[in-house]
């Protein structure tokens, strides 16, 4: 599995026209075959600082994102309402995707009341 996390700093008065830019590319890119998961969200303690993960089932499903005429508009086009260029962790992982966090133990929850 291919895990992506990219940091982006918009410019704020270019917030809108990202906002429109990353909703039309997300839906583009959740449509990829082998896009496991593609979201983006904002910081809850700095404007305008997005944050956004992608999982791919493996390296061929993200080299043919990475060559998609979307990817490369986006790629085209980020530049034009960032303050500087984003940063990117990339890892290739073991595994299928997503797992449950085993730090945290659910208990069994009782049926509500109709």
């Amino acid at each position: 599995m291919i895990f992506i996390v990219i940091r982006i700093d918009v410019r704020p008065e270019k917030r809108e026209d990202f906002l429109e830019g990353i909703v039309r590319y997300s839906g583009q890119v959740r449509e990829e075959p082998g896009n496991l998961v593609f979201s983006c969200y904002e910081s809850v303690e700095r404007a305008n600082e997005f944050t956004v993960l992608a999982n791919y089932v493996d390296q061929a499903a993200g080299e043919a994102h990475v060559t998609s005429g979307h990817a490369k508009w986006f790629f085209g086009w980020l530049p034009s309402v960032v303050t500087e260029q984003p940063k990117i962790v990339f890892q290739e992982l073991p595994g299928e995707g997503w797992g449950p966090m085993g730090e945290v133990v659910m208990e069994p929850r009782e049926s509500e009341p109709a």
